[in-house]
């Protein structure tokens, strides 16, 4: 078993960190119908009041690349770009597997 997963952060604009949590959160529950996503996490730090983390596992990386171009994505996409002031990968892993997958 090999899953496709990412681990990222957005910086936002200064008190629009919660803005950015929804926004994603509303991203993670449109992909409650996405069996090809296996995990869509939203984290913050008290410690970076202005970063959001986001921990996605998918069945492949051709299933994550057609998510970005789904119609609800878009739109998710089109109100987070105002408040995003950076994007960072932290990393692209290869999950092999564990518990929740």
């Amino acid at each position: 078993m090999s899953k496709f997963t990412l681990f990222g952060r957005f910086t936002v604009q200064e008190g629009e960190r919660d803005t950015m949590v929804d926004i994603l959160l509303e991203a993670a529950e449109s992909m409650k119908n996405l069996e090809e996503c296996e995990i869509y996490l939203v984290n913050i730090s008290e410690n970076e009041p202005n970063s959001v983390y986001v921990y996605e596992v998918w069945s492949n990386e051709n299933a994550h690349q057609a998510s970005l171009t789904l119609e609800a994505t878009q739109n998710l996409i089109r109100r987070a770009k105002p408040l995003i002031t950076g994007m960072e990968r932290i990393s692209t892993l290869e999950t092999r597997g564990g518990k929740g997958i």
